[in-house]
Order: C-alpha cells, then sequence, then structure tokens
C-alpha cells in the first residue's frame, strides 16, 4: 500500500449498506417496492434473522432487531440528517410517485454556480433517511490536485494522472 496515498486501503468500491429494522417484511418489502432493489440470496451460516438485497449497485442488508425498542422512532424528516442518496432520471416522476405511495417527503432545492439540484428526502419504514436527487447536475471538484468530473455514473473513470484544477473552475 506504500505510495497509494489518494487510495490507502486499495477499495475499488462501496458493497453494501448495513440497516438495523424492527419488521424484516416492512422493510423488504420499503426497499423492494420504493427503491426497486431485489432480494438476493443471504449464507445460510447466520444465526440471525436478515435479508439482502441488491440495486443500483450497491446491497442492503436488513438485520432483524431483537428488541424493537432499542431502535429511536424518527418523526422529522431532517435533510441534515445522516442519510443515503440515489440518483434518479426524473425528480418530478419521482415526487409524483412518492405522493401516490403516501410517503411523506421533504423537497429542496439547492443551488451552486448557476446550477440547480432537487433533492427529495423520506424516511424508510424505521425512520432512516433516504434522498433522491438528481446530483448529477453537480460537478465534482476536488479541492486540490485532481480534474473535476460529474457525479454520474455515465461518466466516472479513473485516470492515473490527474491535473491540477483551480478552486473557481465551473465547466
Amino acid at each position: 500500500m506504500k505510495g497509494n496515498n489518494g487510495n490507502p486501503l486499495a477499495l475499488t468500491s462501496l458493497n453494501h449498506i448495513s440497516r438495523v429494522c424492527t419488521s424484516l417484511e416492512e422493510s423488504t418489502d420499503f426497499y423492494k417496492n420504493v427503491l426497486g432493489f431485489i432480494p438476493v440470496r443471504r449464507p445460510t451460516s447466520f444465526n440471525f434473522n436478515g435479508a439482502w438485497l441488491f440495486g443500483h449497485g450497491i446491497g442492503i442488508h436488513l438485520l432483524q432487531l431483537e428488541d424493537s425498542e432499542k431502535l429511536p422512532k424518527k418523526t422529522e424528516i431532517n435533510p441534515k440528517d445522516n442519510h443515503m442518496s440515489f440518483q434518479c432520471e426524473s425528480i418530478d416522476g419521482v415526487e409524483k410517485k412518492l405522493t401516490e405511495m403516501g410517503i411523506e417527503y421533504v423537497k429542496q432545492l439547492v443551488e451552486e454556480g448557476g446550477i440547480y439540484v432537487d433533492q427529495l428526502f423520506f424516511h424508510d419504514p424505521d425512520g432512516f433517511m433516504v434522498e433522491i436527487c438528481n446530483c448529477d447536475k453537480l460537478p465534482i471538484i476536488p479541492l486540490v490536485g485532481e480534474m473535476a468530473r460529474s457525479c454520474s455514473t455515465h461518466n466516472l473513470h479513473t485516470t492515473s494522472q490527474m491535473e491540477y484544477v483551480p478552486l473557481n473552475y465551473i465547466p
């Protein structure tokens, strides 16, 4: 790992996000029918109740909580809370679908250098925050020593030598 300062652990990708839940059935239904994940096989050697789902390039591992009283219920939708975020094709389409499904959400508009990003925040059945956005409009601009690139998965690539980009660079 010596000489690999930009990625000292030589990570390659995000594998999964693990969530404890009070109802495995309700949470599986949410991640499947709201966020579009599909159930996948999980190791049979586990001695606890859970479910694995996969979609959008990552896994969601749901773990049945033994004592549901230990999980504090969040009621307020707070965009500054811990959350996971997903890109979408149409923020208007997502907003319409959430309304049809009766899912309460908070909408925010972020502006940076004339670029506008829409964000929708809502909770899963256990109060964990989910964001849906069109954040790929916003370029990722490293603070020092790397070139700007898009947040879109269509534009992901690895470069061995990156050039310096001034902080005020907006593509």
